[in-house]
């Protein structure tokens, strides 16, 4: 069972020590002497931890900026054409899987469009149900790296035995020490902000990677496609070179956020990373740059997202209309 959330706190302005801390995660209205404290109403603990809005922002709570996401900035400004492919062929898969009540639903106009609504949204649901893994397995490794009780949903679910014991034999296999999990992490200066996986060391993973024992390597969990499978244009499939560019901001970032909501500035990170794949069938884990060039990459697709939320909105202007022309008089 984990442990409740703290229902008092020390307030940082005027050092009371048993301040009510409200639902929302910010200390109670109080008193310093005569006058209301300034430290009423701010956020406290782990509630000063940016978290990502549905706008695709992370608000820092030291100095009030919105700092963009950096997977925001990532699905508007980089154009992800294995997807197109990959959402074509599962509505070909899902058409012919089906293909008898296609026939029947086609002889009856309401029920024909509603197969094609039903055949349009084939990827989504695919795409939602892998998301619904991808989060279960994400829960799995923050609580082995925290050392904390899986949650029952993921527990006791026989789908996730094989992920765990695919991800402790990775552990086991390379020696792994975690020292960081779902770490909230930003860069002012670029004004971006994301939740990184985990930072790693480890003696075999630094002699591999040709980096310190003592240095931290960023690393991602991939879960979708299939071991050792290679897309249409040589890419493993699962894990695409986008991951090292969201690797590449995360190791740029200078600030992250302790659990107790303590902003600390980064330790420095090697410039190639990891990503493991993790499937039901076993893992791999794949070295991915990271570094200066591979950032670099990350501001111009910044720069093609704020387009594409900016200026492209107001490029093509509304039709013109036909001119009119004064109607000859016939002599």
């Amino acid at each position: 069972m984990t442990d409740l959330p703290p229902t008092q706190a020390a307030c940082p302005a005027c050092n009371r020590p048993d301040v009510q801390i409200n639902k929302d995660g910010t200390l109670r209205k109080h008193k310093q002497g005569a006058v209301n404290c300034p430290g009423g109403g701010q956020p406290i603990g782990e509630y000063r931890i940016p978290r990502r809005s549905n706008a695709g922002f992370y608000k820092c709570h030291t100095t009030g900026e919105l700092l963009r996401s950096v997977t925001t900035i990532l699905n508007q400004g980089s154009p992800k054409e294995a997807l197109i492919h990959w959402a074509g062929k599962l509505v070909a898969e899902t058409a012919m899987e089906h293909l008898p009540q296609l026939v029947r639903a086609s002889r009856h106009p309401e029920q024909a469009r509603e197969m094609t609504d039903w055949l349009k949204r084939a990827h989504t649901r695919k795409k939602e149900e892998r998301a619904d893994l991808g989060t279960a397995v994400h829960n799995l490794i923050e609580a082995k790296v925290l050392k904390s009780p899986i949650p029952d949903s993921v527990a006791n679910d026989l789908e996730m035995r094989p992920y765990v014991a695919n991800f402790e034999q990775f552990v086991n296999d390379w020696q792994i020490t975690f020292t960081a999990s779902e770490m909230v992490v930003a860069d002012y200066d670029h004004k971006f902000a994301g939740t990184l996986d985990y930072l790693v060391r480890s003696p075999l993973l630094a002699a591999a990677l040709g980096c310190p024992a003592d240095m931290d390597i960023t690393g991602d969990t991939k879960t979708g496609g299939e071991l050792d499978a290679r897309t249409y244009d040589g890419n493993v499939h699962g894990v695409y070179p986008e991951a090292g560019v969201q690797m590449s901001a995360y190791r740029k970032a200078r600030y992250g956020w302790m659990r107790d909501g303590t902003r600390v500035e980064m330790p420095p990170r090697h410039d190639v990373g990891v990503v493991l794949h993790l499937r039901p069938e076993g893992y791999r884990l794949y070295p991915v740059r990271c570094g200066d060039d591979v950032f670099e990459a990350f501001t111009f697709i910044r720069r093609v997202a704020e387009f594409q939320t900016g200026p492209a909105k107001n490029i093509v202007g509304p039709a013109l209309k036909t001119p009119s022309v004064p109607a000859r008089k016939v002599a």
